[in-house]
């Protein structure tokens, strides 16, 4: 089993990871290239349509603000230690939507207590070959969320995450993508950065640090 090339889409809520995140899986397989995504998530809006149903404001009402981080990145690891396993097993290029880094910056902006142990319990799980951060302001990533209708963010909340973001001692290693673009936009931009890590026969792309905006890549 050797090591997949993995792609990862982070950044807040309402950047467009999903969304992106499957688009590029499906763009790759229709170019031939043997490709799946991979959801990362650590269950919020299970544990908070629960607690809901229980008269509870959301998971961390519910859990309360020491066990619920832990089941959360519990949950988290599950699904990427999955994600790693399949991706080994089937020899795909792997679409992450969210990694390790999602988990460390929510309990960050939260002021969970234990987030060094959860860190430092992740760096088991290998580094993508790309890792790409969807930059959006709070005014648009609220006004996706909203339209979802899931759930709700408040942009006091957005604000602090992505300040987590870019407090992480790896963001100058990550791809900025101006995430307030159009969905067309954002594929473009991540085109560009993903075809040369997937193969040859791609144009030229982005390096680690770089940050795309403007023309076709006003994502």
């Amino acid at each position: 089993m050797g090591r997949p090339v993995m792609i990862a889409l982070i950044g807040v809520d309402g950047s467009g990871k999903t969304t992106q995140a499957r688009a590029l899986a499906a763009r790759l397989c229709e170019r031939g290239v043997r490709a799946r995504y991979f959801e990362n998530a650590g269950g919020r809006p299970l544990w908070n349509r629960l607690a809901r149903a229980l008269g509870r404001a959301d998971g961390v009402a519910l859990f309360g603000r020491t066990v619920y981080p832990a089941l959360e990145a519990t949950v988290r690891a599950a699904a990427m230690a999955r994600t790693v396993a399949v991706a080994r097993l089937t020899g795909r290029v792997a679409v992450l939507d969210r990694w390790t880094w999602c988990q460390d910056v929510i309990m960050t902006a939260r002021g969970d207590r234990g987030r060094r142990v959860v860190r430092a319990a992740y760096a088991v799980f290998p580094r993508p070959a790309v890792v790409c951060f969807l930059a959006t302001s709070p005014e648009v990533a609220r006004r996706r969320v909203d339209a979802r209708g899931i759930d709700t963010e408040e942009p006091a909340h957005l604000r602090a995450l992505d300040a987590a973001y870019r407090a992480l001692p790896e963001f100058g290693s990550f791809v900025t993508l101006d995430g307030d673009g159009t969905p067309e936009e954002v594929a473009a931009a991540l085109d560009a950065v993903v075809d040369p890590a997937v193969g040859p026969g791609a144009g030229p792309g982005a390096g680690p640090g770089a940050v795309l905006k403007g023309g076709p890549f006003s994502t």
